[in-house]
């Protein structure tokens, strides 16, 4: 897309939802040229339609009735698909995910539409919200995809399928589903809200808040060793792609970019369904790595401004998140 796709306002009755969409930024502007309809479950799959995905036909004929409107991320099964997780309790440490799309007649979905480089985009978080892992998982011909995955301690994650039937008429989906990492639990406190964060030596500085219930730009600025990095890489079709979890529910938003180059600037247009604290990953490509920088903010009365204080990320790999390919 040479132009922003900005995610309209929500509607007051459905304020406290989140619209799911995936996300690359401005300064991170898209560097292909994606078809809008490819974006259906991402761009239409708007704030005002949030989690109303509804398909129109399914793989092998299946049909389901649309969901009711929800959060992004929050259902298991939505229009007829189901997320179904074949390894659901993964040990500590390095684990091989597996898991299948599904539909309404319980055959594993094996056709999708390629969007940024993937036919499905994968997000493990742990409910903390200290752990944010972006995966690409592989997909076998019955249509089983697995992944490797670090999940560094015990304790709860969600796992989070993001993606577009092949199937005439189907739209983008966003399912989720819970893991259970066996262990003794210590849960982490979120970190705290702070414009900055520090990333393998790069410094990401958030310039803008969430506003709940109005749509607003998030800037993110890139720089290292004190200089802007102007020369922000592609990855999957992009510079730059944002995912925001609701902390409490874990309510899921992707992001679309607004208009830029390859940096410093990476731009968002998003709106917060709610009030409330939201832990925000960026990704980006220099040199040819890609890096996740993490904040915390808070939207609503109790927001306003981030804290005038650099900050780390949570544990994430690579800094602040880990980026596994097939």
């Amino acid at each position: 897309m040479n132009t922003g796709v900005k995610i309209t306002a929500f509607a007051a009755a459905l304020a406290a939802t989140f619209g799911t969409a995936y996300g690359v930024g401005k300064g991170v502007g898209p560097v292909e040229e994606p078809k809008k309809a490819e974006h259906a479950g991402h761009a239409a799959q708007d704030p005002q339609k949030e989690g109303g995905d509804g398909h129109a036909g399914h793989e092998e004929g299946a049909t389901a009735a649309p969901a009711p409107d929800l959060p992004g991320g929050l259902q298991v099964s939505q229009d007829g698909y189901t997320l179904a997780l074949e390894t659901p309790t993964p040990a500590v440490g390095r684990s091989t995910l597996k898991f299948s799309i599904k539909d309404a007649a319980g055959k594993k979905v094996t056709a999708f539409t390629t969007e940024h480089g993937k036919e499905l985009h994968f997000i493990v978080a742990s409910r903390d919200l200290n752990t944010f892992r972006h995966l690409h998982p592989v997909k076998a011909a019955d249509g089983t995809w697995s992944v490797d995955a670090d999940l560094p301690a015990a304790g709860g994650y969600k796992a989070f399928a993001d993606f577009k039937p092949a199937a005439k008429g189907a739209r983008g989906v966003t399912l989720g589903a819970d893991l259970a990492v066996p262990g003794a639990y210590a849960p982490k406190p979120l970190p705290a809200v702070a414009p900055t964060a520090n990333v393998d030596g790069y410094q990401v500085r958030l310039g803008s808040v969430l506003d709940p219930g109005r749509a607003g730009e998030l800037k993110l600025t890139v720089t290292r060793a004190g200089k802007p990095v102007t020369d922000l890489e592609p990855y999957l079709g992009a510079y730059g792609h944002l995912v925001a979890l609701r902390d409490g529910d874990l309510a899921y938003l992707h992001v679309h970019p607004n208009e830029g180059g390859p940096g410093p600037d990476v731009s968002f247009t998003a709106t917060a369904p709610s009030a409330g604290t939201y832990r925000l990953f960026l990704d980006f490509q220099h040199e040819g790595k890609v890096r996740t920088a993490a904040f915390t903010v808070k939207a609503g009365a109790t927001g306003g401004a981030p804290a005038p204080a650099t900050s780390g990320t949570g544990e994430a790999g690579h800094g602040a998140g880990e980026h596994a390919h097939g």
